[in-house]
């Protein structure tokens, strides 16, 4: 709907146009002048209002066309960078980006070129018909340098559109680098590494500084290249139109212009490129928007793949499991595991344990090979999976709030029991199982994060857990209490742990080592 307002700012300009044209051939022919003109001016004042309603009108259906538009994309969007199965995990920073940078780019786009694209299109043959009305030497003079604008624009375009992807990419790159770097403050304080990690910031800020004056830099030679020709094409019409109109042309006149039909011609002349530079306004938002679709149209087609049909637990079966990042292979991986019992992962750091972990829980799709529920051929339902992760998620409230976050109705006594379970019974007799947390989990150590995760994976009792380096950061004391609870888990639960502890290892019914 916004595209067929700025077609109405167009008939505005010609209606504009013509009220001119009616006063000049008014005052040149004398006579009845004071009614002409007066005719001619309330045909000016009722085209200038005309022309501010369909501008703003056009303003506020694209506004609010946008906002229809992301709001349905977030909807989308949102849930599967939170918790979608992904082929390639981003970083947190990089999905901030994605989510909120480039959506912002989309909403932009909406705004600013999609309203303005058709109405470049229909603008120009609008007023091209209506000046052939009048002269068609004029209509021709503006169609030939129009030929040559379409020419620049595409060279111009291509070179733009290669830039727009590099500077999202920094963008990207910038903010997942800003995001790992502040959650890992403390460490670079304490090794004071603050001059080197200050550095690499800065290079990334000025690959993205350059990548952005590239990009207006393409921009800005559209522009010029647009108003070179627009300058052009009315200083040619206004040549013609004079000559033609004094008889100084040098070669025979094709036709024979009026005062009037003339200043049509030239009144009309600017109104032909004026659709082309709000497009070329717009031209930065359309490189951008595209960007962003070359990037979240691969996220959308895996948000929107129908949900597959899933088994209740009965062991599982991985068969073949292959993941790839770009030309690196983590597997394949074979192995079952029944109702019951330990299966541990173990391997090199760097060799992929926790991606097998997440495969495993759904997060990421495989490249090759499949998980299942034994005797039924199909993934086990995510809700029937628990994850201790190496860094639980802790989010502001109370300790007991975070132990209970995959099972809230759970009772305050089996919180509390197994928060004993897992070690956690000294910090809650000196603090309070009410102990008020911030997402950064200040005030306790790394291994009473660690475990508060594992009593988070217990609380929820769920048929299979998977664990990830569930004894890293405790003491001796600390580790034999978690894997004599593992120990005891395993008798009626699935565990797939990975793990460097020989302890944990002694345990399995299974190790795969990668």
């Amino acid at each position: 709907m916004a595209h067929l307002f700025l077609l109405f700012d167009t008939v505005g300009a010609a209606v504009f146009a013509l009220a001119l044209a009616l006063a000049v051939s008014a005052i040149a022919r004398g006579g009845e002048t004071v009614m002409w003109v007066l005719w001619a001016a309330l045909l000016l004042v009722a085209s200038g209002l005309f022309r501010a309603m369909a501008l703003g009108t056009s303003d506020i259906t694209a506004t609010g066309r946008a906002s229809f538009v992301v709001a349905d994309l977030r909807e989308r969007l949102l849930p599967h960078l939170l918790a979608g199965r992904v082929v390639m995990p981003l970083a947190p920073g990089s999905a901030a980006s994605v989510a909120i940078d480039h959506v912002e780019a989309l909403r932009m786009r909406a705004i600013r070129f999609d309203p303005v694209r058709i109405a470049a299109v229909a603008g120009p043959v609008l007023v091209l018909g209506l000046t052939a009305c009048a002269s068609l030497v004029a209509a021709a003079i503006l169609l030939f340098t129009f030929v040559f604008f379409v020419l620049t624009m595409i060279v111009t375009g291509s070179a733009a559109a290669r830039e727009s992807d590099a500077q999202l990419a920094a963008l990207n790159t910038l903010s997942g680098l800003l995001e790992d770097r502040l959650r890992h403050l403390p460490i670079i304080r304490h090794f004071g590494a603050e001059e080197r990690i200050t550095r690499q910031i800065g290079i990334s800020s000025h690959s993205l500084s350059d990548r952005t004056v590239a990009v207006l830099r393409k921009a800005f030679l559209s522009s010029a290249a647009l108003e070179f020709f627009a300058a052009l094409a009315v200083a040619l019409v206004a040549v013609y139109c004079g000559f033609s109109l004094l008889g100084l042309l040098p070669f025979p006149d094709p036709e024979h212009l009026t005062l009037g039909e003339a200043f049509f011609a030239l009144a009309l002349a600017p109104e032909f490129y004026l659709p082309m530079r709000r497009l070329a306004a717009a031209y930065h938002e359309k490189q951008l928007g595209e960007a962003a679709d070359r990037v979240i149209e691969p996220l959308l087609a895996e948000a929107d793949l129908p949900d597959v049909a899933t088994a209740p637990f009965a062991g599982i079966d991985v068969r073949g499991l292959e993941v790839r990042f770009g030309e690196r292979v983590i597997g394949p991986v074979d192995f079952g595991l029944g109702q019951s019992g330990i299966l541990v992962l173990s391997g090199p750091t760097g060799s992929g344990k926790s991606t097998i972990l997440a495969t495993i829980a759904g997060q990421i799709a495989p490249s090759a090979g499949q998980v299942t529920v034994q005797g039924s051929g199909l993934p086990p339902d995510p809700r029937t999976i628990a994850w201790a992760a190496q860094r639980p998620l802790i989010l502001p409230g109370t300790l007991a709030e975070n132990i209970a976050i995959a099972r809230p109705d759970a009772s305050a006594d089996t919180v509390r029991q197994v928060a004993d379970r897992v070690g956690l019974g000294a910090v809650i007799a000196r603090r309070g199982i009410d102990l008020a947390l911030d997402a950064s989990g200040a005030g306790l150590s790394g291994g009473e994060r660690r475990r508060i995760g594992i009593a988070r994976a217990v609380v929820s009792e769920r048929p299979l857990i998977l664990f990830d380096e569930p004894t890293a950061d405790l003491d001796r004391v600390a580790a034999e209490e978690i894997v004599a609870l593992l120990a005891q888990l395993a008798t009626t639960r699935a565990l797939v742990i990975a793990t460097h502890d020989p302890r944990l290892m002694s345990l399995g019914d299974n190790v795969v080592r990668l």
